[in-house]
């Protein structure tokens, strides 16, 4: 009988893009469009992300522009820039907002670094967390008279290529990310 990795797969393939989407959203030393991403602005009643109530574009390195689509949500727009606590100055004009960064200084890298390594354990936490439950699976299907030993072992090698091949990815998303940081 051969074991279905699909599932396991596009789970390992969503940890793999959690921590992609993660890493986007943490500042380097230039300022993206990405870093507003979890920005949620109260507009029209309801809560909605910053991206869906005004355009934002990167000015120069350090600045953003974020160009309402209703003139009217700019003061809803720079409270929730200030409450989502950016470390960014806000300078409100006609036309919008535009949200300066400062320089990363040394210190605040070395925290952006702890953050970074925080998210990746938090990842291969999740990819345990799956191959757990596959191994449980195939240890089951053992148990039951499914498969036999030599079949187990053959599923449990093959789901830790699957394993060791994701936690590769994942730790070089974090050295490219490292390397970002620092530079």
């Amino acid at each position: 009988m051969a074991y279905n990795f699909t599932p396991f797969k596009d789970k390992l393939k969503g940890a793999e893009e959690w921590l992609k989407k993660e890493f986007s959203g943490l500042r380097t030393g230039r300022a993206t469009p990405a870093l507003l991403d979890g920005v949620k602005v109260e507009a029209y009643g309801s809560l909605m992300p910053i991206s869906q109530v005004a355009s934002i574009v990167g000015e120069d390195a350090r600045s953003l522009r974020v160009a309402p689509w209703d003139t009217t949500q700019i003061k809803a727009l720079e409270k929730s820039l200030i409450v989502a606590s950016l470390g960014a100055s806000i300078v409100v004009d006609d036309k919008g907002l535009r949200v300066i960064f400062p320089e990363l200084t040394t210190e605040r890298r070395q925290i952006l670094l702890k953050t970074c390594g925080q998210r990746l354990e938090e990842a291969k936490v999740s990819v345990r967390v799956e191959r757990e439950k596959v191994w449980t699976t195939i240890q089951k299907d053992e148990k039951d008279g499914k498969i036999n030993e030599d079949e187990r072992f053959r599923l449990k090698n093959e789901m830790q290529k699957y394993v060791d091949e994701t936690n590769k990815h994942l730790d070089e998303f974090f050295a490219k990310k490292e390397a970002e940081i620092m530079s």
